[in-house]
């Protein structure tokens, strides 16, 4: 094995008694040396049950130890670590099962009734929250690993098709975790709590493995409560936390996010769907640091860096590019972008993804010469500060004229008696599209969408303003809490039928 790729043994060399990961709800922890034990026995044990370098072993299971224990165990081994996202149909996953063809099937004893289902029939299964699936011993390490070698491969969310199985290497995760700790100035005395599902880029590379390898410790929490979220936060004296916009919408309304001062944290970060400004509001309020980032599965998932301070005055940007990764905006005719000009966001660095798993013609479309085409939409002001505007996939096109439902969204949550939007295109005979908005109300207090259009007009061109809006108690979201736009099309478009 190529020994700087084992980060873990360094760790615990390093800092043996050093607390690195804690589990709120089962009220465990383990030190760098307990927690490298754990991954030695059961590397060990994963190489008795005959699993060998390249072999794929996948996991189903809430926010866990297991996520890391298997991760790192893999590692050691050259197996290749897949997450399922459990939040997913039994047919999905086993779509995805059918594609990765795992050597061996972990599953937490919470799923055990999940596991009894057909589609994992044909394979080894093992639960991952009993200790006979270890064997101490001496650390194992296979001899012929490159840093280039798999080590994970996480599969994306498939909202627009099946999913595709984004590989990760050693490589790529080292290389996001070292450019995050430099860029983001981490260190051995930050702690975080892990909200974000594990089986998610954002939990596993966004924060989880940077802080580890940094010499700091991970909080794992499962079912996010605001007020419960808000207790563990000053319990364990946590420095920056990760959450998506959905779930900051539900702890700035709680009584508990009026009153704590939230004095251990260095600053709340915002990822996984653009940021609605009044939540930037709700925590300049507080005179709270708040930022906001960008990435995705196939590149980190960590791109940009802000200082938190250049957030209050630039709310909505994501930053610069971090140190050693290289962005930039290219319009349709391959040439780079003004300042202010819209052009898909294109990414380079080692901590990129080698391939999309068992997908060739997939790999070729997002990665040529290196670049990674994201198909996300964004521009840079004059200071060099990027900002995304929207998917390229959601960009609507109504008379001829570009419309970017992010720009929408934002204006129209700032109406004091919204509490969140959503904007889409639907086909329209006349416009090519049409511009659409759901809105959640605030309170269920009554608009009308006359008095929307109103507001719009003070702040958009005409040709943005929507031209229907509904009315919905909650917006849908996807398994890893984006929302959910592809239902919104099918919704929008069923009323229309109607």
């Amino acid at each position: 094995m190529v020994w700087e790729l084992d980060w873990l043994e360094g760790r615990m060399r390093i800092a043996p008694n050093k607390q690195a990961i804690i589990d709120a709800e089962q009220e465990k922890d383990w030190t760098f040396a307990k927690l490298h034990d754990l991954c030695v026995a059961t590397a060990n044990w994963l190489y008795e049950q005959g699993v060998r370098k390249g072999d794929r072993v996948a996991l189903l299971s809430p926010n866990d130890i297991s996520y890391f224990q298997l991760l790192i165990a893999c590692g050691k081994i050259g197996a290749i670590f897949v997450p399922i996202n459990w939040r997913l149909s039994f047919p999905e996953i086993e779509y995805i099962l059918q594609d990765c063809t795992p050597k061996l099937v972990g599953y937490h004893s919470s799923f055990s009734e999940n596991i009894r289902n057909e589609i994992f029939s044909d394979y080894q299964i093992f639960q991952v929250d009993k200790e006979n699936n270890i064997i101490d011993g001496k650390p194992f390490f296979v001899d012929n690993l490159d840093e280039k070698d798999p080590l994970a491969i996480i599969y994306t969310g498939g909202t627009t098709g099946k999913p595709k199985g984004v590989v990760l290497s050693h490589q790529s995760i080292i290389w996001n975790a070292m450019n995050t700790i430099i860029s983001w100035n981490l260190t051995n005395d930050d702690t975080t709590i892990t909200y974000m599902p594990l089986f998610h880029t954002g939990g596993i590379n966004a924060l989880s493995l940077p802080i580890l390898i940094a010499g700091g410790t991970v909080v794992i929490a499962r079912d996010f409560k605001p007020e419960k979220a808000i207790y563990y936060l000053n319990k364990y004296q946590c420095t920056t936390v990760l959450l998506v916009p959905t779930m900051y919408q539900m702890l700035i309304e709680t009584d508990e996010f009026k009153r704590n001062p939230f004095q251990s944290m260095k600053v709340f970060l915002s990822g996984g769907a653009p940021c609605p400004l009044d939540i930037y509001e709700a925590f300049k309020r507080k005179g709270i640091l708040f930022k906001e980032g960008y990435g995705l599965t196939e590149a980190g998932p960590n791109n940009f860096f802000i200082d938190p301070v250049d957030a209050l005055r630039k709310p909505g940007s994501v930053g610069k590019p971090m140190m050693f990764n290289l962005i930039k905006l290219m319009k349709k005719n391959g040439e780079e972008t003004a300042v202010d000009e819209v052009g898909e966001v294109l990414i380079k660095g080692k901590h990129s993804f080698e391939y999309y798993w068992k997908n060739e013609e997939a790999t070729k479309e997002t990665m040529k010469d290196g670049w990674i085409h994201t198909g996300d939409l964004a521009k840079k002001d004059e200071e060099g500060y990027y900002y995304i505007v929207g998917r390229k996939k959601d960009m609507i096109i109504t008379g001829g004229e570009n419309v970017y439902p992010l720009e929408v969204e934002h204006w129209l949550c700032a109406h004091p008696q919204i509490e969140e939007v959503a904007v889409i295109g639907i086909p329209d005979k006349k416009w090519g599209e049409k511009v659409v908005a759901f809105i959640v109300a605030k309170n269920h207090q009554p608009l009308t969408d006359e008095e929307l259009k109103s507001y719009c007009s003070h702040k958009l061109g005409k040709y943005k303003i929507p031209k229907v809006f509904h009315f919905i108690e909650q917006l849908p979201t996807t398994p890893v809490g984006k929302i959910d736009k592809k239902l919104l099309k099918e919704m929008s478009m069923k009323i229309v039928s109607e």
